[in-house]
């Protein structure tokens, strides 16, 4: 849990990857209240022209704002999150489902304690949420 005095501009978050398979999706469809068959029945994906299955775009967001959360070391400390969707995560019926790489980078450290992190969240190379940026408060 790093401290607002020892990051500086630049500092990196260490790189995390999150496996995101079809029963993340259905067991987020009952906690979100999403039940959008897109996200769980494939012969639907494909006939409203997706590839396949697509996670939620909050799901998504969610899974990636956990790599600022747990390196900040508290999810209360979260203060701001927005994020554009540059492409949908799609998600194949097999073992592995797909993975999400995300990385951060400090870009800003405000008076009040916080920082600005930039993430880049990716899958298979592609850039999934583009101008995310997370304010978080460290101590």
């Amino acid at each position: 849990m790093p401290s607002y005095d020892e990051v500086e501009v630049g500092t990196e978050l260490p790189e995390r990857t999150f496996p995101i398979t079809r029963a993340d999706l259905v067991r987020y469809c009952g906690a979100s209240g999403d039940f959008n068959i897109i996200h769980w029945n494939e012969r639907i994906a494909k006939a409203v022209g997706l590839p396949d299955v697509i996670a939620h775009g909050m799901y998504t967001m969610a899974v990636a704002g956990r790599t600022v959360t747990d390196w900040a070391g508290d999810p209360g400390a979260l203060q701001e999150y927005t994020v554009r969707f540059s492409r949908p995560v799609v998600v194949p019926d097999d073992d592995g489902g797909a993975v999400l790489s995300v990385r951060g980078t400090v870009e800003d450290k405000r008076e009040d304690g916080s920082v600005v992190v930039g993430l880049v969240a990716t899958v298979n190379d592609g850039k999934v949420l583009t101008n995310a940026k997370v304010v978080v408060r460290l101590r």
